[in-house]
């Protein structure tokens, strides 16, 4: 994304927060392309036969978003990142309580399902509990490996979001990964 783009969705980003008409619809326009192109990445590690489609996981995404304020691009993207991970890790609980006989409840033919990353529930719930406890070492490395792993963004992509270079950003994750490997594996 081009420097004068970047400017633009923090722009728009402040003529949200300043409540003018139709900023919302102008930042959705904006950055729709972008969450989507994130989010056909990551259905594309998706086991076959997935009932999510990216653009089901953009839309939730959005609206767990809502009125959220966000200082400029870069804090919107990896609020939208955090947003996508959690819908995935909610969705990974869900099918997870059900499989051990929680109980069955009524499901309306609307509710969108969504697939967990890899198509395995007990590995995205153990990398969301290894984050949370990275986070806490290290939330810089956190926000990587949630811009990385859940979003499915590259490394250069990930280094502008975070504001950082690319070199470090692949630091970062040989660390994150290694650090996460260690703990799941004690787990």
């Amino acid at each position: 994304m081009a420097a004068s783009d970047r400017r633009d969705v923090t722009s728009i980003l402040n003529a949200v927060r300043a409540g003018e008409a139709g900023a919302a619809d102008a930042l959705m326009e904006a950055v729709y392309a972008e969450l989507h192109q994130m989010a056909a990445a990551k259905m594309t590690r998706e086991q076959r036969g997935h009932t999510l489609q990216a653009t089901a996981l953009v839309h939730e995404a959005w609206l767990r978003l809502g009125d959220g304020v966000f200082q400029n691009r870069a804090h919107f993207f990896a609020a939208a990142a955090e947003a996508m991970r959690r819908i995935l890790v909610d969705r990974a609980r869900r099918k997870k309580s059900s499989k051990r006989g929680a109980n069955a409840e009524h499901v309306d033919i609307e509710e969108v399902e969504i697939a967990a990353p890899l198509g395995d529930d007990d590995e995205l719930l153990a990398v969301h509990d290894a984050l949370d406890r990275l986070a806490a070492y290290d939330p810089r490395k956190a926000e990587l490996v949630k811009l990385r792993y859940f979003t499915g963004l590259s490394f250069e992509e990930t280094a502008e979001v975070l504001g950082i270079s690319v070199r470090t950003a692949a630091r970062d994750w040989d660390f994150a990964r290694a650090w996460l490997h260690r703990e799941i594996g004690s787990g």
